[in-house]
């Protein structure tokens, strides 16, 4: 059995490959199907004059999705799917797909979240998920190349990482634990082992939102760096970002083909990237007609403003500590504000990255716990980490989805997860 990514190994030989049917036609005494295997698509061509009855009639009976095995010699076709053709000379139905639900016709939304199971075999689908694919796989290779340490955060937790509004609770043999909404605080426990560390998971968030930006299930890569300040942490951001859009155009460019994502765009991507602070963003908006105040948080709204006219991924830094999470540190110059940053990128996408360097001040950090009304006794092994060899520290936390829903190009972020969860959405 030959994998049809393997073909152009196979020209002029007798292969026998297996896949799914995407598509059959007949014309006259000649008919043809389309496969796919996973790894590629193949157009099967059948003469009626060199095969037998019983194989022109399994030709005939193939609907969408059967799975079927094909036997017969390897041409090379640039016109073809895939740039090769098989000349069939047996054909084998393993397995029938009768009535297959979702049809070349229009769908409704909802009718395709239901059958997501099946609506990841549309080659739309397909395409979004082998970027997501390669975009993790940057995310990886990126901060392994440069020295990072993967740490494996729990997902149970007692510690609230970001807003207790967001929270999912459960009962823990009869204490409270929560789904976690960020793995940042473990891995800064990390940075004293390691120095550069990175978790990577499932994060969750209860929110009651119903935009395109959002899912209460969400993926996460989290760096932190010892020794790094507010401004190291930008410059890791603006290179990350950047290669994993060169990666992406590199390794991707029939995926975002299929997807119709104009490209020229993400090929303006390079460091370094624009900066402005919060206070000069409420400025621009004011000027542009938003009736925002100073100490408000941006919303989707603001940060689309903000990137109307932009091209390249854009930090705003130094936010109010009001708006801001507990363990962001105090910026000296301006105590109203903390040394964070939010990279906003193009096209209606918004925010992509929150980041910050911590608060590695013990006291100020229980000030901050005291003044969020958190529970301090969660938080004690997080105020060890102050109390025994405190040190500067930063990271930022990037969300998969929307990062691939803006290389894609694509609408709605529940496409570029295999299978969303959101306030309406727990099946399949």
């Amino acid at each position: 059995m030959v994998e049809i990514r393997e073909l152009s190994e196979y020209i002029g030989d007798s292969v026998t490959v297996q896949g799914w049917v995407e598509q059959t036609r007949t014309h006259g005494k000649v008919a043809f199907t389309v496969v796919r295997d996973g790894t590629g698509l193949l157009q099967g061509v059948l003469v009626r004059t060199q095969v037998d009855d019983a194989t022109w009639s399994i030709h005939g009976s193939l609907t969408q999705e059967t799975l079927v095995t094909l036997t017969g010699e390897v041409k090379e076709d640039a016109r073809a799917p895939g740039g090769y053709e098989l000349s069939i000379t047996d054909l084998k139905l393993i397995a029938p797909a009768p009535d297959y639900p979702i049809q070349p016709k229009e769908h409704g939304v909802d009718f395709l979240l239901d059958h997501r199971h099946l609506w990841l075999r549309h080659a739309t689908q397909r395409a979004g998920l082998r970027v997501r694919a390669e975009v993790e796989q940057s995310i990886h290779d990126f901060l392994y190349e440069r020295g990072f340490v993967r740490i494996d955060t729990p997902i149970l937790t007692g510690a609230i990482g970001e807003h207790a509004g967001t929270l999912f609770e459960t009962d823990y043999f009869g204490d409270r634990a929560f789904l976690a909404q960020t793995g940042q605080l473990y891995v800064e426990a990390a940075c004293p082992a390691f120095r550069k560390v990175y978790c990577f998971g499932p994060t969750f968030r209860a929110e009651k939102s119903k935009t395109r930006r959002h899912l209460t299930e969400f993926w996460m890569v989290e760096p932190e760096v010892a020794f790094a300040d507010s401004l190291e942490n930008m410059r890791l951001q603006e290179d990350f970002i950047s290669y994993i859009v060169a990666r992406s155009l590199d390794r991707c460019g029939e995926e975002l083909k299929i997807l119709e994502r104009d490209t020229s765009a993400l090929e303006l991507v390079k460091p370094p990237f624009p900066r402005i602070s919060y206070s000069e963003a409420v400025e621009e908006l004011r000027a542009g007609g938003s009736d925002i105040v100073w100490g408000q948080d941006l919303g989707a709204t603001a940060e689309m403003a903000l990137m109307a006219e932009r091209e390249l991924p854009l930090f705003v830094h130094d936010y109010p500590k009001k708006a801001k999470a507990f363990y962001m540190k105090e910026n000296p110059e301006d105590p109203r504000t903390v040394l964070c940053d939010d990279l906003l990128v193009p096209e209606g996408y918004g925010e992509i990255i929150g980041g910050s360097q911590r608060e590695d001040d013990l006291g100020r950090l229980q000030a901050r716990i005291r003044e969020e009304g958190l529970p301090e006794e969660a938080y004690v092994w997080y105020l060890d980490l102050r109390k025994y060899g405190s040190f500067p520290h930063s990271g930022f936390g990037l969300g998969i989805e929307r990062t691939v829903a803006w290389i894609t190009g694509g609408h709605h972020i529940r496409e570029l997860i295999p299978f969303p969860r959101m306030m309406n959405r727990l099946y399949p």
